[in-house]
C-alpha cells in the first residue's frame, strides 16, 4: 500500500475517532486528570482496545458478507412475531440519543470559539449547525470521512503537544497505564464507566459498519481502522495528563489558565481549537450515523430515497441536527430526554454487542474468520459493556428517583458478576451451535 494511500485510509477510517472524540470525551477525559492524575489510563487504554475489538468486527461483518449490521438485523428479525421490536429499539436509543447529546456536540464547539472570541456567542450555535449542513450536502462520504479525520488530527496533535510541554512523570505515566487500580472517592468508578461509555457507544459501530460498504480488503480496513482508534486513544490519554495540571474545581476556564501556567502555550487558544475540533466532528458524526442506521434498518423498502444524497437520509440527520440546534439555541437542557437517551443506550450497547459477537462466530455469514484469542478478548469486551449498560440504566432510574448510589465499589461488583454470567451462558449457547441461519 503506497504511502499517500495509507494517510488517506487512516483519515477515512478516523471518522470512527472523531464519533467518540466529543466535547464528552474531553470533560470526562479531564475531569479525570483533575481528580485522579494518571491513575485512571489504564481504563481508557482498555476501552481503546474494545473499541477497536468491536469496530473491527462491525466492519468485518459488513466486508465479508456484503451487508452492514442494519440489514442483517433487518433481514434475521423480518420474520418475527416481533420484527419491529428490536429495530425499532435501536432507533430510540441511537437516534433519540444522538439528537439528546447533539446539543452538547454544538455547545461544547461553541465553547471552544468563546474562549478564543468570547464576543460571538449568540451567533456560534446557528453558524455551527449551518457549517454542518453544507458538509453533510457535500455528495461524498469519503470526503466528509477524511474532512473529520484531518479535523481530530488537529485536535489530537494540539492535546498531545500540550502533554508533552507539561512532562508528567514517565513513571507515573506508565504506571496509570499497565497497572489497574481504582483510586479512593465516589467519583472513581463512575469515572472509570464513563470514560469507556464515551469510548464505546453503539451508533459508532452501525456508521463504522455502514462505511464498510464499498471496502474490499479486510487488511486494509483494519490497518486504517487500528491507526485511526488508537491515535484517538492516544490523544484522549493527553487529554487525561492534561486535566492533572488542574487542582481545585474544574472548568474549562481553569483548564485553559493552568495550560498557560504549565506548558507555556495559550491555553484560551489550544483548549478553544481543541473543543471546537472535538465539538464539530461530534456534531456532523451523531446525524450521519443516526441516518446511516436507519438506512440500514428501513432502506431496503426504498432504497433510491434511501440512498446518501435521497430525501429520506436527508431527512434523517436534518432531524437529529435541527434538535440539537434548536436546544443549544435556547439553552434549554432536554433532561428527560438525556435521561431516556442514557437508559436506552444502556440497553442497546449490551445488546448490538452480543449481536455482533453472535454474526462473528456465524460460520455460514464469516466462514471460519475467528480466531480463538479474539473471541476471548471479545469476551471481555461483552462483560464490560453489559456493566455499563447496568450501570446506565440504575444511573438514570435512579436519577430519575432522586436515589444516590451509597456503595458504587459494591455495585460494580455486583455488575461485573452478573455481566459474566451472562457473558458465559452466552458463548456456550453459540458454540454449542455450528451453523447459524442464513441471511439470504
Amino acid at each position: 500500500m503506497k504511502f499517500r494511500h495509507r494517510i488517506l485510509n487512516i483519515l477515512f477510517w478516523s471518522i470512527v475517532s472523531a464519533a467518540f472524540i466529543g466535547p464528552g470525551t474531553v470533560t470526562t477525559a479531564a475531569r479525570s486528570g483533575s481528580l485522579f492524575g494518571t491513575s485512571l489510563m489504564w481504563v481508557l487504554l482498555f476501552s481503546t482496545l474494545a473499541c477497536l475489538l468491536l469496530q473491527e468486527a462491525a466492519s468485518r461483518i459488513t466486508i465479508l458478507s456484503g451487508k452492514n449490521i442494519g440489514e442483517i438485523i433487518s433481514l434475521r428479525t423480518r420474520e418475527s412475531r416481533f420484527a419491529m421490536v428490536l429495530p425499532g429499539l435501536i432507533v430510540l436509543a441511537i437516534c433519540g440519543g444522538a439528537a439528546a447529546y447533539e446539543m452538547g456536540n454544538l455547545i461544547g464547539a461553541r465553547e471552544g470559539i468563546m474562549l478564543v472570541f468570547p464576543k460571538l456567542d449568540k451567533l456560534i450555535v446557528p453558524a455551527l449547525g449551518g457549517f454542518a449542513v453544507a458538509i453533510l450536502l457535500v455528495p461524498s462520504l469519503k470526503f466528509i470521512s477524511r474532512f473529520m479525520g484531518i479535523l481530530v488530527m488537529i485536535l489530537g496533535i494540539l492535546f498531545l503537544y500540550t502533554a508533552i510541554r507539561i512532562a508528567p512523570p514517565v513513571n507515573e505515566v506508565l504506571k496509570g497505564l499497565f497497572i489497574p487500580s481504582m483510586p479512593s472517592g465516589s467519583e472513581a468508578p463512575w469515572l472509570a464507566l464513563a470514560l469507556i461509555g464515551t469510548t464505546i457507544v453503539p451508533y459508532n459501530l452501525f456508521l463504522g459498519s455502514g462505511i464498510s460498504k464499498g471496502v474490499s480488503r479486510i487488511s486494509e480496513m483494519r490497518w486504517g481502522l487500528s491507526v485511526a482508534i488508537l491515535l484517538g486513544g492516544i490523544f484522549s490519554l493527553s487529554v487525561i495528563v492534561v486535566g492533572d495540571s488542574v487542582k481545585g474545581a474544574f472548568s474549562f476556564q481553569g483548564l485553559a489558565e493552568a495550560l498557560s501556567q504549565k506548558s507555556m502555550v495559550n491555553g484560551n487558544l489550544i483548549l478553544g481549537i481543541g473543543l471546537f475540533a472535538a465539538g464539530f466532528t461530534s456534531a456532523i458524526t451523531a446525524p450521519l450515523a443516526s441516518a446511516i442506521t436507519l438506512k440500514s434498518l428501513f432502506g431496503n423498502s426504498n432504497s433510491k430515497k434511501w440512498d446518501y444524497n435521497g430525501w429520506y437520509f436527508r431527512l434523517s440527520w436534518m432531524v437529529v441536527l435541527g434538535i440539537g440546534m434548536a436546544f443549544g439555541m435556547t439553552n434549554v437542557k432536554p433532561v428527560p430526554a438525556i435521561i431516556l437517551a442514557q437508559a436506552l443506550n444502556g440497553l442497546v450497547l449490551p445488546i448490538v454487542s452480543f449481536i455482533l459477537v453472535y454474526f462473528v462466530h456465524d460460520t455460514r455469514l464469516m466462514g471460519k474468520q475467528n480466531h480463538p484469542l479474539n473471541s476471548v478478548a471479545l469476551g471481555l469486551t461483552l462483560i464490560m459493556t453489559v456493566v455499563i449498560g447496568l450501570n446506565n440504566l440504575v444511573l438514570s432510574i435512579s436519577g430519575s428517583l432522586g436515589i444516590t448510589i451509597e456503595k458504587p465499589g459494591l455495585a460494580f461488583v455486583v455488575y461485573a458478576t452478573i455481566s459474566a454470567m451472562i457473558t458465559g451462558l452466552f458463548y456456550l449457547y453459540i458454540f454449542r451451535r455450528r451453523n447459524f441461519r442464513s441471511i439470504n
